[in-house]
């Protein structure tokens, strides 16, 4: 077909066209919303490098719940900042840590909100590596065995899944191993499969108090000029028992999500990180974009590559937006 017996403007002439054949959509289910949780009572501190986004205590908790409940936002993730750290990261499953207190809250005032939470130990590790350290370098299986411990710990809270982001080696099989083998062989595995080593984490690391104290984190996170890479990461999370693929950062990385999507069957989730959050923000804070319409086409474009989740801070005003 060619022109003028064909003319692709006729289904972009009004709304309603464009609507009736419009080939991606994005709805409030499909969204999942980042908590992060601190320590104290009544708090509720914003993150500088993430307007719109706080620190909450586990009190503050129920409000962020029913708002995401009452928006039909698919279910949040939580983050925990815990009052101690230490060189092993004990506090990530700690029975009274603060995201299995966390855990309770949420499901005890919003129990049909889907809770996941994040199983990694850089939030709790005095040198802020995602793993232990031995002979100064991360150790793998020595990690795994902790990640696992955490993993149950918030099962054991009443976490509906679970998402480990270290991207250590065979530490889907080992949580999968330690959830089934004690009853809880019901609850899925979200794994960051593909998680870059990338600049756009760092507000974040602000928001999470995470940073590395040496070093970096390439060491087990992906190299950015990568994609075969990729396909072996998320095959061998797939033999291993991962129930979702997660993408991490989304937007730079739209064609490892395609690619992901043309390989597996699995669903696949993308996380809009802090980074492209806070330059969204920070550009419309200064009028050279409208927020809104790029917050829109950024969640759509992330859609469109094949994504059916989406992890975002912007989760709760794309919901508003859908609500209309």
């Amino acid at each position: 077909m060619v022109f003028p017996e064909y003319r692709p403007r006729r289904m972009r002439q009004n709304e309603a066209f464009r609507s009736l054949v419009r080939e991606t959509r994005l709805a409030s289910s499909q969204l999942i919303y980042p908590l992060f949780v601190q320590p104290g009572k009544g708090k509720r501190d914003q993150i500088s490098s993430m307007p719109g986004v706080f620190r909450l205590t586990v009190d503050q908790l129920a409000q962020e719940a029913g708002e995401c409940r009452e928006l039909g936002v698919g279910g949040v993730i939580l983050f925990g900042l815990p009052e101690k750290k230490d060189p092993m990261g004990s506090g990530a499953h700690n029975r009274d840590g603060i995201i299995q207190r966390a855990i309770k809250e949420l499901k005890n005032k919003s129990p049909e909100l889907l809770v996941s939470t994040d199983v990694c130990l850089c939030e709790y590790t005095d040198h802020g590596h995602c793993g232990v350290i031995l002979e100064g370098e991360v150790d793998n299986d020595t990690t795994i065995e902790i990640l696992a411990r955490t993993a149950l710990s918030h099962a054991q809270a009443g976490a509906d899944m679970v998402a480990p982001s270290d991207m250590m080696d065979g530490r889907v099989a080992e949580i999968r191993q330690a959830l089934d083998e004690n009853n809880f062989s019901n609850i899925p595995i979200m794994s960051y499969a593909v998680k870059y080593a990338s600049a756009f984490y760092g507000p974040f690391r602000d928001a999470a108090d995470c940073a590395p104290q040496h070093g970096d984190r390439r060491g087990y996170q992906m190299d950015p000029a990568n994609c075969r890479e990729a396909l072996r990461e998320a095959t061998l999370d797939v033999d291993e028992g991962a129930d979702i693929l997660m993408v991490k950062p989304a937007l730079a990385y739209l064609d490892i999500i395609s690619r992901l999507r043309d390989e597996f069957d699995l669903p696949i989730a993308a996380y809009q990180v802090s980074g492209e959050y806070a330059m969204i923000k920070a550009a419309a804070e200064k009028g050279w974009l409208d927020e809104e319409k790029v917050m829109q086409e950024s969640l759509l474009s992330i859609r469109r590559a094949g994504a059916d989740i989406i992890l975002t801070y912007f989760a709760k005003d794309m919901a508003r937006l859908l609500k209309g």
